[in-house]
């Protein structure tokens, strides 16, 4: 049992049956809560989250329910669920969050939001900024639920306005297996998090059509490009994008088979359609984030080709192999353009 023993308050049960298994073995008290009476109970029952984490033990210490008001009390409250749901989630346990307990975002996506940012923290500052006093940390970088649910090593950031937050997340929740660092570039932290998942997408979408590693490496590499010319746009140092949450994310998230981005984009590339593609998978976050990142590359004069040809591919039915030509087929320039912009 740790001595700084701490009550942590999940929000989500996919990522956040594994973040449970990871801190309560730390001897956190942790809690999990989902909105689905049916996930709660087939967890109970098995003892084991089948879909997501087969073969890892779920402890009886960690308590699942489907009752918000039991954020009520906790030191840490994390948000892991899908970006599309972070909006209805903050409003529901917003009244239930203690004023003095620190909220920690685990999703990578964009939401919209009145201030015009479009990112998560931007969304939650808004729900629950008054219910709170600190402020909110967000932990990012290539984790997949599965390998932090079983105890593989692993390396993230915790970023945030308030060292002090971020500071303490770091102490509080780093264990043998986790290491977290430090980064107190928020915006580009969330952001590298947020627009890979359009370029994991397109990698997948490669290795649907067979087209080999020399086009996934491409994609990776050229993807990069357009995230910190966007992430800097958008007020992100470009520096960060060479870390955890950035180049980290990145090849994480474009290679594995964990990754529903990967999956999806495989599905994509065999010639199934993008939106019954997202269908078989489930949650795609780079299916939704494509048209937020080129909407706001288009308000920013930013130069984002490969998600360009994503969202025609997504959105519009182009075909794959005019999609490839086109960005194959763009004006010649020189590499090194892509780094004078951002300096």
């Amino acid at each position: 049992m740790v001595i700084n023993m701490k009550k942590i308050f999940i929000l989500g049960c996919g990522f956040g049956t594994a973040l449970a298994v990871l801190w309560n073995k730390e001897g956190h008290n942790v809690t999990c809560y989902s909105k689905f009476v049916d996930e709660i109970e087939t967890i109970k029952k098995d003892k084991e989250h089948k879909k997501l984490l087969p073969g890892v033990v779920i402890p009886d210490e960690i308590e699942f329910t489907n009752d918000i008001s039991k954020a009520e009390g906790a030191d840490i409250v994390v948000f892991a669920v899908p970006s599309k749901f972070m909006g209805a989630v903050a409003e529901e346990v917003a009244p239930h969050i203690p004023r003095n307990a620190v909220v920690v975002n685990m999703s990578k996506g964009f939401a919209d939001c009145i201030c015009g940012g479009e990112r998560i923290t931007c969304r939650l500052s808004e729900i629950i900024g008054v219910f709170v006093t600190n402020n909110i940390v967000i932990l990012t970088g290539p984790c997949h639920a599965e390998e932090v649910g079983r105890g593989n090593p692993t390396t993230v950031v915790a970023a945030s306005v308030d060292p002090k937050s971020a500071e303490y997340i770091q102490t509080t929740l780093q264990t043998k297996t986790f290491r977290i660092y430090i980064n107190d570039d928020i915006i580009g932290s969330e952001l590298g998090g947020a627009l890979k998942n359009p370029i994991a997408l397109c990698c997948g979408v490669a290795l649907g059509m067979g087209l080999g590693d020399n086009a996934t490496a491409a994609l990776m590499t050229r993807g990069l490009s357009e995230i910190k010319r966007l992430g800097t746009a958008l007020g992100a140092r470009w520096q960060t994008f060479t870390g955890l949450s950035g180049v980290g994310d990145l090849i994480v998230t474009c290679t594995s088979a964990h990754s529903r981005n990967h999956r999806a984009g495989l599905l994509i590339g065999q010639g199934v359609p993008a939106a019954e593609a997202v269908k078989r998978v489930g949650t795609v976050e780079g299916y939704e984030c494509v048209k937020i990142a080129l909407k706001l590359a288009k308000e920013h004069g930013v130069d984002t080709p490969i998600c360009e040809q994503l969202y025609k591919i997504c959105y519009e039915g182009a075909d794959l192999k005019e999609s490839l030509r086109d960005l194959m087929e763009r004006p010649q320039r020189h590499e090194k353009e892509s780094y004078w912009e951002i300096t």
